[in-house]
């Protein structure tokens, strides 16, 4: 003999999918429906969480990193502090954030560190400028400094805080200078890497636990280096 389910329980059953499938159908949020929200996030899901290092091959003057099987841009940029603006410029800022990531049409990454800072080098090279300064009084100013970063890295071990942004694909480069132009237009500093300034990036991020400084850029590998005459 065939038993049928009372109705309340069949519709206790049916209701839950039932609204499942209607919101996923009819919700959106921030423009995209529910369903490609889904969607995403079981691509994500299936996506490798690690990815495998790429050495970079050659650096050109550009600031072009290639590793062979991509070429990467690098653009350097400051934060912006949005604590003290107003709801609407809060609000304005972060609408155009979004829409500069809206707008990326190849791979980006963004690359936050915090890393140790050597002062004795940055001391070194305000000493060896204060030597250059013919004004006494602006010669002591800047030995003064130096002292003063000298004894900095002596009594405490201060940070520094880069944020990099990486542009991978065939427009790299382009890439990496409407992003440094979209970025500045929101009050951050932003630069494209030159070569130099990219290989000093690289070159701290193989040893993050040593002192560095990517203030200043490195000789390329194929650049020779000379001095002054002895």
């Amino acid at each position: 003999m065939t038993q049928v389910l009372p109705m309340p329980v069949v519709a206790g059953m049916l209701i839950p999918p039932a609204g499942a499938a209607f919101a996923l159908a009819l919700g959106r949020r921030d423009g995209l429906s529910l369903d490609a929200w889904l969607w995403a996030g079981l691509r994500y899901l299936r996506l490798p969480k690690r990815s495998r290092p790429q050495p970079a091959i050659t650096v050109s003057d550009a600031g072009v990193i290639s590793t062979g099987a991509h070429e990467v841009a690098l653009v350097g940029c400051t934060t912006v502090n949005i604590g003290l603006r107003t709801e609407q410029e809060q609000a304005a800022l972060i609408a155009g954030f979004g829409r500069w990531l809206n707008g990326l049409s190849a791979p980006a990454q963004i690359v936050v560190s915090t890393r140790r800072v050597d002062l004795s080098r940055q001391a070194q090279r305000v000493s060896d400028t204060a030597d250059t300064i013919t004004h006494p009084g602006l010669a002591a100013v800047a030995r003064d400094y130096a002292s003063f970063l000298d004894q900095l890295a002596e009594q405490r071990d201060p940070l520094w805080r880069t944020i990099t942004v990486a542009h991978q694909g065939a427009q790299a480069l382009r890439n990496a200078e409407h992003t440094a132009a979209v970025l500045a237009t929101l009050g951050a500093s932003t630069t494209v890497l030159d070569g130099g300034a990219a290989l000093a990036v690289l070159t701290c991020a193989v040893d993050p636990f040593t002192p560095a400084d990517t203030g200043w850029s490195r000789a390329l590998p194929e650049h020779p280096i000379t001095g002054g005459a002895a």
